[in-house]
């Protein structure tokens, strides 16, 4: 998979997760890939700060993107 096609499965996994996190006021985005293993997003609203979005990161955006690019191996939140 090449790294575009990568960007836009991960993509793809953000679309899917999107509309839960933004029914709840936040949204997400997608800063970077790197070395095709590890994404970086950056949780935005409501979900800054919220006490469940580790949890959210891990079982809900890490899932879905593994699902969608299975060679990620980590998603981490950048602070903003």
């Amino acid at each position: 998979m090449s790294t575009e096609e990568l960007r836009i499965n991960v993509e793809k996994a953000l679309d899917e997760i999107r509309p839960f996190l933004q029914s709840d006021g936040g949204d997400i985005s997608l800063l970077s890939i790197e070395n095709d293993t590890l994404v970086k997003v950056q949780l935005q609203g409501a979900c800054v700060g919220c006490s469940v979005n580790q949890m959210t990161l891990k079982s809900g955006v890490e899932m879905t993107i593994k699902k969608y690019a299975p060679q990620i191996e980590h998603v981490i939140n950048i602070e903003a």
